[in-house]
């Protein structure tokens, strides 16, 4: 679990179903996943692999809840992919379009980026974006993440951006002296 001045990133529960099937069937957040909206079967069996993941490798998305209300608002976490035939760890985030612009995938993406490093002792992470993505884009680089190269996974274009070790200490370092601590 991670906290920050706004949220909560606990583990994904199944009774986090509903929750998520909210933001996985909503057309604005789907566009950056090719506009297939998730119906309920599908939103089980991405939860159930979610679970498994977290299962297999000790971390996965977090279930992103916030303080003020306590409503579910996003999922933000990591997720042990292949890219061109390595392994990477990926930072990713969706959020329920109502909550865009208020900094929030930001907050988690930068927690989540600590608890990579500080928690689980990774020595890298990624963020795979789609080129017209631009709020990710934003997110991904003010969390210290910075454009690697670009790959193609399943015929869709990818901007791979990538944060290591060395550049997250200085990347926590700008966030406290940014939010003035």
């Amino acid at each position: 679990m991670c906290e920050t001045k706004r949220l909560i990133l606990r583990k994904m529960t199944m009774e986090d179903l509903d929750d998520l099937l909210r933001i996985f069937s909503d057309p604005k957040v789907m566009r950056s996943f090719g506009g297939i909206l998730f119906d309920r079967e599908r939103m089980k069996q991405w939860l159930l692999r979610n679970l498994d993941h977290q299962t297999r490798y000790g971390y996965g998305l977090f279930s992103v809840i916030l303080k003020a209300n306590g409503e579910l608002v996003g999922d933000c976490g990591l997720e042990h992919i292949e890219v061109e035939g390595s392994p990477e760890v990926e930072i990713g985030y969706d959020f329920l379009s109502a909550y865009w612009g208020q900094g929030l995938a930001t907050e988690a993406a930068g927690a989540v980026r600590d608890y990579a490093f500080d928690q689980l002792g990774l020595h890298r992470v990624i963020s795979l974006i789609r080129p017209e993505n631009l709020a990710s884009i934003r997110v991904a680089e003010k969390i210290g993440m910075v454009k690697e190269k670009e790959c193609v996974r399943g015929s869709q274009l990818y901007h791979v951006y990538s944060l290591s070790g060395g550049s997250a200490q200085t990347a926590r370092l700008l966030d406290r002296a940014q939010l003035g601590g």
